[in-house]
């Protein structure tokens, strides 16, 4: 058997909690009896895996433990941005006073010296929450230096620097479990894959985003990811991967579909804004459609939600272009609420629908 990970161990230890609660409703209801000797043996066993996940990982072993956790998550994430933000001050507060050779060693020794601290906090820190804090204050660190040794050295800033800052993104993330340096590590993804897009239109890179197409190829490459890489062990990381690639697919669509000049398409004879902005929009509607359906087929919530969401947003913009100046405002909310009804009974039948529907599924 494998060693598990925090995540699966406080999984687990859920999963218990869960077991005795339901074993006393059934006790309770006289469905199903035990004899004290299973039931001595089953509470020994479940105190032993719970005390050794207890010492090994530090999980939640009740629902005071676990708001407790919540506190501490909210807390090492405050303490990390303020700590980031104190370095990246403190650099500036002191800097003019060096010189070159001393500002780079500075530079140089923040970086590595952060990438230490986190390394040894991770061997003693069994909770995780002292090792996410340094971990983003490293990355922090890193990034400032990056960019610190460019305006040193009269560097031209190039969206090249995205590479070793996803990179190192990337390894925190998936060496410390941190879901928020995943994200930090695709955000860079997506600016770099956008930026060599846009370069290739013949688009500055720092003016990517004057076409929203250019999002379009980082988005299949990072719904892709969870489907080429195992993410089992590591909690929450598919989802974001699928949600940044929604992202990074339906919103271009939506901002194409009100802005049909910022489309590539907009260059070539026959694609009229209004006929480029309204083939957006449909493709909004489909696309948001099918991520629902995916996701409700392949039992994805993150999918489903983040398509529902845009669904609804496509859906409404539609209806203010159509009725917001003709209708009366009292008839125009009206339709939006019958509407509202209309998706809310859609979405019920398809959660009827759900547990079957992914069986049989790769």
């Amino acid at each position: 058997m494998s060693t598990p990970l925090r995540s699966e161990a406080q999984q687990r230890a859920d999963q218990i909690g869960i077991f005795q609660t339901e074993l006393g409703r059934l006790e309770a209801e006289g469905v199903l009896r035990l004899d004290p000797a299973q039931r001595q043996a089953l509470q020994e066993h479940h105190a032993t895996l719970l005390a050794g996940f207890a010492s090994r990982f530090d999980i939640d072993r009740d629902m005071q433990a676990r708001q407790l956790s919540l506190g501490m998550r909210v807390a090492s994430f405050l303490g990390a941005l303020a700590l980031a933000a104190s370095v990246f001050f403190l650099f500036y507060q002191f800097w003019g006073r060096f010189d070159e050779t001393a500002q780079v060693a500075i530079l140089l020794g923040a970086a590595l010296g952060s990438m230490g601290l986190t390394v040894w906090i991770q061997t003693r820190d069994v909770s995780g929450y002292f090792t996410k804090l340094a971990a983003m204050v490293a990355f922090a660190c890193f990034v400032l230096n990056l960019t610190m040794l460019g305006q040193i050295f009269n560097i031209t800033p190039t969206d090249r620097a995205l590479i070793p800052w996803a990179v190192l993104a990337f390894l925190l993330a998936y060496a410390c479990d941190l879901r928020l340096l995943l994200a930090a590590g695709i955000c860079c993804v997506i600016a770099f894959v956008a930026a060599r897009v846009g370069e290739w239109g013949g688009i500055y890179w720092l003016n990517t985003g004057e076409r929203p197409e250019n999002f379009f190829p980082v988005a299949a490459l990072l719904f892709a990811v969870p489907a080429l890489v195992e993410h089992r062990r590591m909690s929450g990381f598919a989802s974001i991967y699928r949600i940044f690639g929604l992202l990074c697919l339906l919103v271009p669509m939506l901002v194409l579909g009100h802005w049909g000049y910022g489309s590539y398409l907009a260059g070539y004879e026959g694609f009229e804004t209004r006929t480029i902005e309204g083939g957006y929009e449909l493709a909004g509607f489909v696309a948001s459609g099918l991520a629902i359906w995916v996701g409700a087929r392949r039992q994805w919530p993150d999918t489903v939600n983040t398509g529902i969401t845009f669904f609804v947003i496509f859906l409404y913009t539609k209806f203010f272009d159509w009725w917001w100046q003709i209708m009366p405002k009292y008839l125009f909310f009206l339709v939006l609420g019958l509407a509202a009804i209309l998706i809310l009974l859609v979405l019920k039948r398809l959660r009827r629908m759900g547990p079957g529907a992914g069986e049989g599924m790769p």
